[in-house]
C-alpha cells in the first residue's frame, strides 16, 4: 500500500460502540499511532473530545468515502447494519488499498462481500476481516488454538459460552431487524453458507440447536447460543481455509442445579425475541424503544463477563481444550475490546501475519498476533 496519513480510522464513532472504540483508542492506542475518527455528522465528531482528526463521509456517499479510505492504511468501522453502512467502506477499501475490520455478525452480507471483493483483495494483499466483535473472534480464535494443540488431530470440536451482563444495543436491534425485514435471516440458516462446499453428508451435531440439553461431556445445560449462527458459519470457515474438515457446534451453558431452568429461560427469552422480530409491527416498536446509540449503563457492561471453552476430541479419544475468559459484557464491552485490538494488530503488527489476503476470518486473518494482544489487553486465554 502506498504510504497514508493515518494507520486507523475508526468510522460510526457516534454511535453507542463507536463512541466506547473511540474511547478504547484514547486509553489503549500506542503513543504515536495516527488514527482519526469519522462518520457523516461533524458537530456530532467534534463533541466527542476525541483530540485527533475528524474526517466527513456520509455511507452513501462514494465519493466521501473513497476520500476517506485513501487517507488510511485500515478502516475499523461499528456502523451497522453492514449491509447498509459498509458495502461502500469495503469496496473502497479494497480498491484504494486498506485493511479492514467491523463487528458484523451478518453471515448473509458476509457471503456477498465474499463474492464480491475476495479474489481482488487477495490479488492486492489485503485482509478484509468482518466479525471482528465477541461475534466472532474469540470463538474463532479458540478453534484455531486448539487446532494448534492438538497438531491438527482434531476430529469434532464444541463451543461452550458463558455470558453474564449487559444488553442488547440499537446497533444491535437495527441488525437484527434489517435481517429479518430482508430475508437474509433465512440465508443464515444455510449451515455452510461461508463454506465449504461439502462433498460429504451434513453430520449430526453441525445442524443448528433448537432445544435445551443436558451435555454429559462437560456436566451442563445447554442451550442454543444467540451467537451460533455466526460463529459457526465463521469458524467453518477457517477451518476450510486452513485446508481441515470437522464438524463444530456451540452452545450456551448453564451450571449447577439452577441451569435447567436458566437454560428454558433464556431459549425462550431469544425464542420470543425471534418472534418479535419476525412481525413488522413488533420490530418497529423493539426498534422505537432502543434506537441506534442507544444501550445499556456503564455499571452493566463492567459487570459483566464473557467465556468460551473449545473442546475437542481426536480420533483416539483424547479429548483436549483451550478457553478464553474476559471481564466485561460481551456485546459491548468484549466486542469493543475485540474490534479494537483487531485493527491495533493490522496497523502494528502487520509483519507478524500470515501470508493469507481476501475476505477472511479472525483467525485465518490475525492468527497469534490478535491472541497475544487480547491476552495483554485482559483476555484469560489457557493454555497459554
Amino acid at each position: 500500500m502506498n504510504v497514508k496519513e493515518f494507520d486507523v480510522v475508526l468510522y460510526g464513532a457516534t454511535g453507542f460502540t463507536g463512541r466506547q472504540s473511540v474511547d478504547y483508542f484514547r486509553h489503549h492506542a500506542p503513543a504515536g499511532l495516527r488514527w482519526a475518527i469519522a462518520g457523516r455528522n461533524r458537530e456530532k465528531l467534534e463533541a466527542i473530545g476525541a483530540g485527533v482528526p475528524v474526517l466527513v463521509a456520509d455511507s452513501a456517499d462514494q465519493a466521501q468515502l473513497d476520500t476517506l479510505v485513501a487517507r488510511t492504511r485500515v478502516v475499523l468501522t461499528t456502523a451497522g447494519p453492514f449491509k447498509l453502512y459498509a458495502s461502500g467502506l469495503v469496496e473502497a477499501c479494497v480498491r484504494l488499498g486498506a485493511h479492514y475490520v467491523d463487528i458484523g455478525g451478518e453471515p448473509a452480507w458476509i457471503k456477498l462481500v465474499m463474492e464480491r471483493h475476495h479474489r481482488q483483495a487477495e490479488e492486492r494483499k489485503l485482509k478484509i476481516v468482518p466479525g471482528c466483535g465477541v461475534c466472532s473472534a474469540p470463538v474463532d480464535l479458540g478453534v484455531f488454538l486448539l487446532e494448534e494443540k492438538l497438531e491438527n488431530r482434531l476430529v469434532e470440536a464444541r463451543s461452550y459460552i458463558k455470558i453474564a451482563g449487559g444488553s442488547f444495543n440499537g446497533g444491535t436491534i437495527a441488525n437484527e431487524s434489517l435481517s429479518y425485514a430482508s430475508g437474509d435471516i433465512k440465508q443464515a440458516r444455510d449451515t455452510f453458507l461461508l463454506g465449504p462446499r461439502l462433498s460429504r453428508p451434513l453430520k449430526a451435531i453441525e445442524h443448528d440447536p433448537r432445544f435445551v440439553r443436558y451435555d454429559r461431556q462437560i456436566h451442563a445445560w445447554t442451550a442454543p447460543c444467540p451467537m451460533g449462527v455466526s460463529d459457526t458459519r465463521t469458524v467453518r470457515r477457517s477451518i476450510a481455509l486452513r485446508g481441515h474438515d470437522f464438524p463444530f457446534q456451540e452452545y450456551l451453558t448453564f451450571d449447577g442445579g439452577s441451569g435447567l431452568l436458566q437454560a428454558l429461560g433464556i431459549t425462550a427469552a431469544v425464542a420470543t425475541m425471534n418472534a418479535a422480530l419476525a412481525f413488522g409491527p413488533t420490530r418497529n416498536l423493539l426498534q422505537k424503544m432502543m434506537p441506534p446509540g442507544s444501550g445499556p449503563t456503564d455499571q452493566a457492561m463492567d459487570a459483566g463477563a464473557f467465556e468460551c471453552r473449545i473442546v475437542g476430541r481426536t480420533a483416539e479419544g483424547s479429548q483436549e481444550e483451550v478457553s478464553l475468559r474476559v471481564a466485561g459484557d460481551p456485546g459491548n464491552r468484549v466486542t469493543v475490546k475485540c474490534v479494537c485490538e483487531s485493527a491495533l494488530t493490522l496497523a502494528i503488527n502487520e509483519g507478524d501475519l500470515s501470508q493469507r489476503f481476501g475476505v477472511l476470518t479472525p483467525s485465518v486473518a490475525l492468527g497469534h498476533a490478535l491472541v497475544t494482544r487480547l491476552a495483554a489487553a485482559g483476555f484469560e486465554v489457557k493454555p497459554a
